[in-house]
């Protein structure tokens, strides 16, 4: 009996897919839940799972061609019809190779790991796993990269060799390396060439003393830590709370245009942009009024793990009222944040930077960061968008009134 391997079935939003990694080839032993195919969406890499144990029978779409929701991807052959040509195979690989020392069955990676694995040239078997049933994570492989790096080059056998031995890349050769362009790399150009040409975009920008944050997050860090089970207090769950705040003062923000009408929100979900290998993805904090500080540093940091595995499913990355972009981590010192449409709004956060600043008539060295407001002028006037970015700087600046909500 075959069982049919199908795409999942994607969201509206997902018009279709691309096969991504064939994990099985025909005549590959399965088991029940193991990794068959990984399929490439504009937003996710979502993982077909064997349904049964079995063999592995046609392959109806090979790597890079296109599919469409629950779209025939292979067959599985089940079952005792399988059983017998699966032994079989067994036995022959057992007859035609000594018995190895070690397991030779190739460790599972993860998206993320695979992809980074190829790139660097190195075999899934030369890479040991410490993810969860000896899964090779990331981390895994640039560890063996960094390995590879620093192991002692091999001595030549034959120093003498024929000169066609020599094919190193001559010093002053110019290397190009084409490869194709990743589905969620191709969507991400496409919808900001879409909101630059769609949309009345301008910016403004402030900056805002992180001092109190600072001096907040010095003295509780290590309290707030042993208190949650090991959630770490960092910057950005304070910027999650303000613009929750100046989102409620300010609805047109938290708004969105559908055709001719304003879809003004009556929640704050919140999409925090996070870099991956894949490119920029926006995973999204749902209900962030009724969220504390903990909970959206557990969060973020979840997140964070998901989209360096790329494990990031479909639900938590669709939709969103408003996103934040923290730019400073990387090192930038300012930039014009693109909306995310539907969205109204983004907030562009930047590298924090000791500058000399007039207070109380002195001048002092403040730790300052330049934020950055982008908006579709379509639906927020000027006025409101000011009001809105001083509303965050007042409360970032005087983090006590986030929590007295004054």
């Amino acid at each position: 009996m075959a069982i049919e391997i199908k795409a999942p079935t994607f969201p509206e939003s997902v018009a279709d897919g691309t096969v991504a990694t064939w994990h099985k080839q025909p005549g590959d032993a399965v088991k029940r839940d193991e990794l068959i195919v990984d399929i490439e969406t504009d937003k996710v890499v979502m993982e077909v799972l064997a349904e049964a144990d079995g063999v592995m029978g046609d392959i109806a779409k090979a790597e890079g061609e296109t599919v469409l929701s629950g779209e025939l991807l292979g067959t599985l052959k089940d079952g005792e019809a399988a059983a017998a040509p699966a032994a079989k195979s067994a036995d022959a690989k057992a007859e035609a190779a000594p018995a190895p020392t070690e397991s030779a069955e190739e460790p599972m990676l993860s998206p993320a790991a695979r992809k980074l694995a190829e790139e660097n040239g190195l075999a899934p078997t030369d890479i040991g796993g410490t993810g969860k049933g000896g899964r090779v994570t990331k981390e895994d492989v640039l560890n063996a990269i960094e390995a590879k790096k620093n192991a002692p080059a091999a001595p030549a056998a034959k120093p003498a060799a024929a000169p066609a031995a020599a094919v190193t890349t001559a010093e002053g050769d110019r290397v190009e390396k084409r490869v194709p362009m990743t589905r969620l790399r191709a969507r991400i150009a496409e919808r900001l060439v879409d909101a630059q040409s769609s949309m009345a975009m301008l910016t403004t920008f402030n900056e805002v003393n992180m001092k109190p944050i600072m001096d907040l997050r010095k003295k509780y860090k290590d309290l707030f830590e042993k208190k949650h089970d090991g959630v770490r207090l960092g910057f950005m769950s304070f910027f999650v709370k303000a613009a929750t705040e100046a989102l409620k003062r300010y609805p047109a923000v938290n708004a969105s245009i559908d055709g001719n009408d304003v879809v003004y929100h009556g929640y704050q979900d919140i999409g925090v942009a996070v870099s991956s290998d894949r490119g920029l993805v926006v995973p999204i904090l749902r209900n962030t009024e009724h969220m504390g500080l903990a909970q959206i540093e557990g969060t973020i940091a979840e997140y964070g793990r998901k989209a360096r595995d790329g494990k990031l499913t479909m639900e938590e990355m669709t939709g969103g009222t408003f996103t934040i972009s923290n730019g400073g981590v990387f090192g930038s010192l300012l930039s014009s944040p693109i909306v995310n449409p539907p969205q109204a709004a983004i907030l562009g956060m930047h590298k924090i930077q000791e500058r000399p600043m007039a207070e109380n008539g002195q001048v002092v060295v403040l730790p300052m960061m330049y934020l950055a407001l982008s908006y579709d002028h379509r639906l927020i006037d000027g006025k409101e968008a000011v009001s809105f970015l001083v509303a965050i700087k007042d409360l970032l600046e005087d983090p006590a009134r986030l929590i007295l909500d004054v």
